[in-house]
């Protein structure tokens, strides 16, 4: 018996006229791992919205039966396709008719793609569908040029700011990916070669440490680097201990860095005391400045700067009020900092002692995710996680959130 594969797709299409220039972005994802499997997007001249999303579709559907081979045998896959058009998921789903003669032809060509059985639909809002809303959109911005949408171009998956370059490059990584995702059919019968095959040399390693709690930190206040640098608090001493305790028995660091706030100095010291090691200080690892919501509860921020918190929220390229740092800042500066600190400690364990904000940043250009992944990912205080940079750019994140010294 065949075993069932599951899949889900998100499409979307767009026209700037409606009818316009029109164009369709789609992306296969793995429902259980999150990873993109595939993408696809083209220019389709002019053209109404709608007609666009039923391309869109159509090209996400396509996209999953060159995944699969055995698609056509019953019971081999499940797909599910995630769309924020309701005129497509409704006349899809059987519930309303089609009428439109632009549309027939399209809804039977994406009924024979793949087994009715194996394919459910269902309605998104947009802002739950931006990756095939970003693909669309470049397929008309490349139509605008007079060319057509390249993968190895698409930065959708990743709307990040420009970064110095690798290691640890997600913009570079991920063009890599979808260029090699491109070729695979042509590439098929070769020997792929993995990172296995080639002497890479000793990774620099960084092991990263949230510093110890605060006053401010049980509270879950905004503290930054424009607030009033509290010291930890007598539970982040301990943690601080605790946490020494754990790299001593481990033995691997070799080098301690601190950003210069006052609560990462302190960990630092802890660490550096207990391991025999000097502490160096690294601006470029600083947390967040906050501008005005320093010192402010989440709950607090919303009653007295909702519409600034909500465009923070939507936007990692939009500061906090009173002229803090946005998210987009910060990564352009804890980029720069990595690049800085591979280069001089390549083949060396270094301990960064810094603050949330740089270390799930750092996590997330290492795989190469999208910056609202900084929203979903935990990190506690004196947690360690740790990410590997290697000679030909590419990073692995190897620990996230570990928290078992402190129980």
């Amino acid at each position: 018996m065949t075993q069932s594969r599951q899949f889900v797709v998100e499409a979307d299409g767009g026209s700037r006229g409606n009818p316009g220039p029109a164009g369709y972005g789609a992306v296969v994802i793995d429902p259980v791992t999150g990873e993109t499997l595939a993408e696809a997007a083209e220019y389709i001249g002019v053209a109404t919205n709608n007609v666009a999303e039923y391309k869109g579709l159509i090209a996400g559907l396509k996209a999953v039966k060159a995944l699969v081979p055995d698609a056509s045998v019953e019971g081999a896959l499940q797909v599910r396709v995630r769309m924020d058009s309701k005129l497509v998921v409704e006349q899809m789903s059987g519930r309303w008719k089609i009428k439109h003669p632009d549309m027939k032809p399209l809804a039977a060509e994406a009924a024979r793609i793949l087994p009715a059985s194996a394919v459910t639909y269902e309605w998104i809002p947009r802002e739950k569908n931006k990756h095939a809303d970003r693909l669309a959109n470049e397929a008309m911005d490349a139509g605008k040029r007079g060319k057509q949408w390249e993968p190895s171009a698409s930065t959708a998956a990743l709307d990040l700011p420009p970064v110095s370059g690798p290691p640890g490059d997600a913009a570079a990584g991920a063009a890599k990916a979808r260029a090699a995702m491109s070729t695979r059919q042509e590439t098929a019968a070769t020997p792929q070669v993995g990172w296995g095959a080639a002497d890479l040399g000793a990774p620099a390693t960084f092991v990263l440490l949230r510093h110890g709690e605060t006053a401010l930190t049980p509270e879950k206040r905004f503290s930054g680097s424009g607030g009033s640098d509290p010291e930890l608090s007598a539970a982040g001493r301990h943690q601080a201990e605790r946490v020494a305790e754990s790299l001593a028995a481990r033995g691997t660091i070799q080098e301690i860095i601190s950003s210069p706030l006052r609560r990462c100095r302190e960990t630092a010291a802890t660490v550096g005391a207990r391991l025999g090691l000097p502490v160096q200080i690294e601006d470029g690892l600083r947390e967040t400045d906050f501008g005005a919501w320093e010192g402010l509860t989440f709950a607090e921020v919303r009653e007295r700067y909702g519409p600034d918190l909500d465009a923070w929220l939507a936007s990692t390229r939009t500061p906090p009020t009173g002229g803090g740092e946005s998210f987009a800042e910060v990564a352009r500066r804890v980029s720069a900092t990595r690049d800085r600190l591979t280069t001089r400690h390549a083949g060396r364990t270094v301990l960064l002692v810094t603050h949330v904000t740089p270390i799930k940043t750092l996590a997330r250009l290492a795989l190469g995710a999208p910056p609202e992944s900084l929203f979903r990912m935990e990190l506690s205080a004196a947690s360690l996680s740790a990410v590997a940079y290697y000679a030909d750019g590419n990073a692995s994140l190897r620990l996230l959130n570990d928290t078992s010294h402190l129980r």
